[in-house]
Formats: structure tokens, C-alpha cells, sequence
């Protein structure tokens, strides 16, 4: 926990505008010169329900949400279903208000919307206050709001508040808003934070110390999420055609690729339902185009039976699957990291595709670079697996991390000349599926349709050498072979240049004991970490994005170089681990697990408890809603 940083809250009610202001105060932050990490928390509802944001601005490297927050503006649920105490799930009206003191730190600054929210509605809220030397303002931005035609605009004026409450300049709030806002709305909005803003500093006396640290960028920042990542990524590579279904929160990397493709010459198409949606990329990508689907776990189960087409047919394509909190319809909206062992193994018989798990927006944007790349060289389906947290959490990312080439590559294809002299049976059929390897790598070159000579059968059958149906035991085990020695080739393929690996390592390299992760909860294993060494514990941490083919040179060697080793994910049955124990059984005594699924993602303190308790021997009981489960009984 830096005491040079703002964690600054915003809660109200689902289309309340808490996103887009948020999204446009984190920028304001970054465009000041510093980092900043967003943190989303929305109810699974169209409209209403307590939703906040969070926004952690330091001029240090912030990769992860903080531990509690300084700093929050209250402007209570205007689209409450029932304010009444009573109801079911009581007084959704005071929610942004009531839900939100636990993490409040102290001497942290509570601004609330008196218009809306009545503060002695919250038992012992004064009471709690002062124990906690909270700074408590209650100012009527509804009445404000109202005055000057939209109600909406309360949320200007806390920003205005916010500013002057933390003595911040108004210049890059105002560019902000010049550049997101027509005219007709502009000039309300700016008169509001203003008048606001003066309000404050003419209205009210404040001796908090609480104010935005300052910082400078050394070069062009941007503010993005993973699933900007991975959309940008995609169009990179040269994606042009995707297909799907709308599906929290797969639904922000959809969205992107749609609103972007059409200036790239690409088609998007919603459809009606996953199996089509993954079927239709499918189609494409036969066809020649670099296609992509995906989906959150429920339409991601529909697309098992085109996913085995693609592996049996040898056609490249790239899934996305967007984690969320299961079983079934789960939390919706709340991230988890359960869906390891289904995107694994789904679909029929033995698995034979590529799984890549970033832990970062900069990450999503190369390893689904690298996914395209494995697809389309290798003939395999690919997949990238984010989660809620990653997909929907922005950080800023320095511009030069997307200056890369372009790579419209379709992988190993044949031309009509090469075509004239590539195998064929009697019928003049293409020997697709040949059982000579050129490259011994498992990859035989593919036609795409409309070439001439380049006529083959394509089935979700086995086939022989043209494509045709065939169960011999002896072309059974040729093409089998062929297919999964793709793996390998991949494993190799990936390893042959340590520069560009994709795992992610922190700390010394000479520490004693280890932290493995794997997905989002990287950000918070590595403020762990450097909490840990700076309170004399010996640790480092492994971050594993390589889940298929699984990163076994690297995962051994850091598991060989530590005593003990922490293993950090967000499910209930430690399914990382057990993919760790499954590829590396010998290491199975030096692990242990730290699990949350509870619906919020790790705070770094709460990585450190965890270790201190299980590795460094400290006999206090947990205080974090986690448990720790020894791979083996102790």
C-alpha cells in the first residue's frame, strides 16, 4: 500500500454514467503524467443496481487494484428497484453509499450526493466516521444538476468537487470533455464542474493531506483493457472476418473488433447463437480469411463441437474465451478463473490446440498476435483466455507497444504452381491430409478453395490422405500422430527464443521461495512480491501464459530453484495447480494454493498474507476471504 497514490471510488446505480466518467477521470490522470489501473464492479442487471469504479493513479508502475481506497464519491442508485429497507434486497437507493465503507481507509475522503443519499439512514455511519477520521461532505449535486437541465450532470459536478477537494487543476478534465462532448451538452457540463469546483473552495474548509501525486510519462501513453488488447491484436495479425454472440464479458472484445473491422476491408457478424457464431469463423478461415470467434463459459460450452471440426480438419481459426464466475449462469459479471480445465479438454477425444492466458492489456495484444501466428503456421485452433477483471480493467500502456508490423500471413498454403506437382488420387482429388510430413512438424500445406487442383474433402470424420472417411487402424494412428505432433513442435517453437517468452517473471532471481500465477492475477503477485522482499522474505514470482502446450522448460526451472512454492489462482479447486501437477508431478510436495472465488479479484495484501502464513510460518488467522490448500496433506 503506496502512500503516493489516489484510489478514488465512484458508485452509483447502473446508468448512472459511472463508466464513462470514470473511463474519462482515469485519462485526465494518465494525460497528468501517471499510472493508473481501473477496477470494475457491476451487477449482472440491465439497469440499476450498485455499481462502482475504481481508479489507483500513482507516478510509480501500478499493475494490480490497491488495497482499499482513499477516496469516494457517493452519488447513490437513481434507478434503485426499491428504496425501502424492507425489500428483499433492502435499500438499493443508499447502496453506493452503505456498500462501500468497509475498504474505505483511514482518513479517507467520502463525498455524497445529499440530493439522493440520506447518510443517517447507514447505522453508526457518524460513529464510524470519526473512528476512522474519515473527511464526510454532503453536497446536493442532484439539486445542482437539475439547475442546469440534466441529472445526469451530477456526476460533472463530483468531479468538480473532486478536483478542488484534492487541489487538481481543471486544464485536462476540460480537454477531456472538449473532445468526448457535442456542443449543445458541452458548455453545461463545463459551466457545472466549475461552479462546483468554485463551490468548494469558496463553501468549505478541509485539512485533509490526501492529493493527486504527480508524475511524467516518458513517452505517449494509453488507456486500454484487455479486451482492447486483444481486439487490436487480432486486427494486427491480419483478423478479418469475426463471428458471434453477445456474452459478458466476451461481449467488449466482440464490440471492438465490430466497430473497427469494416475500416480494415473485414466483415463482423452476430449471429444466433455460439455454435454458429464458431462454426461460421470457421467457414471463413477455410476460405482463406483469418477469422476468430469466442465466448464466456456458458456460449464457449456450444462451440466444443466445431472446436473438435477444427482440430480434426486442421483449420486454423482463434477463440476467445472471456472467464466469468460459473457454474452455469454463475456471477455473470464478476471474474473468476474456473474455466481452465473446460477450455482444455472440451470437445471430442484427445485435444490438440494452442492455450494462451495473458495477464495484461499489453499481453493480450502479444500473445494473441502470437495465437494467430500458431493457428494459421501450425493448422490448429487457438485460444485466448481472459477473464472479466483483465477483459474489462483499463491501465495505461505506452503507445510504442502496438508499433509492430502487420502480418497477413495465412500460414503454410500452396499455389495453383505448386498445386500442379502436389500429391493427387486417381479421381484428381488434392492429397490434403497426406501422410508425407515435409517439415516434420505435423503441418501438411493446405489449398483454399477455388484453386485449381486444389480440391479436397473436408469431414469432422477420420480420413485418409484425400479426405474421405476412413477408420483403417493403420491411417487411424498416422493421421493421430501427425495431428498432436503439432504440440510439440509448437512447445518448440515457442521455446527457441528466450527474449520473446511469455511467461513473466518478478523478483530476484536467487530468492528462496516461488509464487506461480497464471491470467489477471499476475498484477497483484507482483506488488506481492515486491512488498515480501522489501520485508526481508526471499521470494520471486512465475506469471505461466503458456497453458497449451504447457511451458514445462520454464515451469521446471523456476519450481527446481525454490523451496516452496505459493500458487495463486481464482477458482475453488485449484484447477492451475493441477494442471501444474499433471504436467510436473514431481513438484507436487513444494506447492501450495491460495484460491478466492468469491467474485473480486486478489488485492496484493491479500497474496501476502498468504504467503506469510503458509511459507513464512506467521500463526495468525486469515483475515482475507481466501484459503490455502496444501497439494498434499501435510
Amino acid at each position: 500500500m503506496a502512500d503516493n497514490e489516489l484510489i478514488w471510488r465512484i458508485a452509483g446505480g447502473s446508468g448512472d454514467g459511472i463508466d464513462s466518467t470514470s473511463q474519462n477521470f482515469a485519462k485526465a490522470l494518465m494525460r497528468s503524467g501517471l499510472n493508473v489501473f481501473t477496477h470494475r464492479h457491476y451487477p449482472s442487471r440491465i439497469r440499476g443496481g450498485h455499481t462502482y469504479v475504481e481508479i489507483r493513479a500513482s507516478d510509480e508502475v501500478v499493475d494490480s487494484r490497491g488495497d482499499g481506497y482513499n477516496f469516494l464519491l457517493a452519488l447513490g442508485d437513481s434507478f434503485a428497484r426499491n428504496p425501502k429497507e424492507n425489500a428483499y434486497y433492502g435499500n438499493e437507493e443508499v447502496k453506493p453509499l452503505s456498500e462501500n465503507l468497509d475498504e474505505l481507509r483511514e482518513g479517507g475522503i467520502i463525498v455524497y450526493d445529499s440530493g439522493l443519499l440520506d447518510a443517517s439512514e447507514i447505522p453508526d455511519f457518524e460513529e464510524r466516521a470519526e473512528e476512522n477520521d474519515w473527511h464526510v461532505f454532503d453536497i446536493d449535486l442532484r439539486s445542482m444538476a437539475r439547475e442546469h437541465g440534466r441529472e445526469i450532470m451530477r456526476n460533472t459536478a463530483g468531479i468538480g468537487v473532486t478536483a478542488a477537494l484534492l487541489e487538481m487543476d481543471l486544464d485536462e478534465i476540460e480537454n477531456l470533455m472538449e473532445n468526448a462532448m457535442p456542443e449543445k451538452i458541452l458548455e453545461p457540463n463545463r459551466t457545472i464542474l466549475h461552479e462546483a469546483y468554485e463551490m468548494v473552495n469558496e463553501e468549505y474548509e478541509f485539512d485533509h493531506d490526501l492529493r493527486v501525486p504527480t508524475g511524467e510519462h516518458e513517452e505517449e501513453q494509453v488507456l486500454i483493457s484487455g479486451s482492447n488488447g486483444v481486439a487490436y491484436g487480432a486486427l494486427d495479425e491480419g483478423c478479418r472476418f469475426i463471428a458471434g454472440y453477445p456474452m459478458t464479458p466476451w461481449t467488449d472484445v466482440f464490440t471492438i473488433m465490430s466497430q473497427h473491422l469494416p475500416k480494415f476491408g473485414g466483415i463482423s457478424e452476430q449471429v444466433e447463437d455460439e455454435i454458429a457464431a464458431a462454426a461460421l469463423a470457421l467457414g471463413a478461415s477455410h476460405a482463406g480469411v483469418k477469422a476468430m470467434s469466442g465466448s464466456s463459459g456458458g456460449g464457449f460450452a456450444l462451440m466444443s463441437e466445431p472446436l473438435g471440426l477444427a482440430e480434426m480438419s486442421e483449420t486454423p481459426i482463434v477463440l476467445v474465451e472471456a472467464m466469468r464466475a460459473g457454474p452455469s449462469t454463475g456471477l455473470p459479471t464478476k471474474p473468476e478463473q474456473g474455466d481452465l480445465e473446460h477450455i482444455l479438454y472440451t470437445s471430442q477425444g484427445d485435444s490438440c490446440r494452442v492455450v494462451f492466458a495473458p495477464g495484461t492489456p499489453q499481453e493480450a495484444y502479444e500473445q494473441t498476435r502470437t495465437a494467430f501466428e500458431m493457428a494459421y503456421n501450425y493448422q490448429i485452433p487457438a485460444i485466448v483466455v481472459i477473464d472479466q477483471k483483465l477483459s474489462g480493467e483499463n491501465q495505461n500502456v505506452p503507445a510504442s507497444a502496438f508499433d509492430r508490423d502487420p502480418n497477413p500471413s495465412l500460414g503454410p498454403t500452396l499455389t495453383e504452381a505448386q498445386l500442379e506437382d502436389a500429391p493427387h488420387d486417381p479421381s484428381g482429388i488434392f492429397q490434403r491430409f497426406s501422410h508425407d510430413d515435409p517439415e516434420d512438424d505435423g503441418v501438411r500445406p493446405r489449398s483454399l478453395p477455388g484453386q485449381k487442383r486444389g480440391r479436397f474433402l473436408v469431414t469432422g470424420n477420420e480420413h485418409n490422405e484425400s479426405g474421405h472417411i476412413e477408420e483403417d487402424p493403420d491411417n487411424r494412428i498416422t493421421q493421430m500422430d501427425l495431428r498432436m505432433k503439432k504440440l510439440e513442435s509448437i512447445r518448440e517453437d515457442l521455446d527457441s527464443d528466450p527474449e520473446t517468452s511469455n511467461q513473466t517473471y518478478f523478483g530476484p532471481d536467487e530468492a528462496d521461495y516461488g509464487i506461480v500465477t497464471w491470467g489477471s492475477s499476475q498484477g497483484a503477485v507482483r506488488e506481492a512480491v515486491e512488498r515480501l522482499n522489501d520485508d526481508g522474505h526471499s521470494v520471486k514470482a512465475i506469471g505461466v501464459s503458456d497453458l497449451m502446450p504447457f511451458a514445462e522448460k520454464e515451469v521446471t526451472e523456476f519450481l527446481e530453484s525454490v523451496d516452496e512454492a505459493l500458487v495463486v489462482e481464482m477458482n475453488a479447486t485449484a484447477q492451475f495447480r493441477g494442471l501444474t501437477q499433471r504436467e510436473l508431478g514431481q513438484f507436487g510436495e513444494k506447492l501450495t494454493s491460495l484460491l478466492k472465488y468469491d467474485g473480486n479479484p486478489f488485492e496484493p495484501a491479500e497474496v501476502v498474507e498468504g504467503f506469510e502464513i503458509q511459507i513464512a510460518g506467521n500463526e495468525e488467522a486469515p483475515t482475507a476471504n481466501t484459503r490455502l490448500e496444501p497439494a498434499v496433506s501435510d
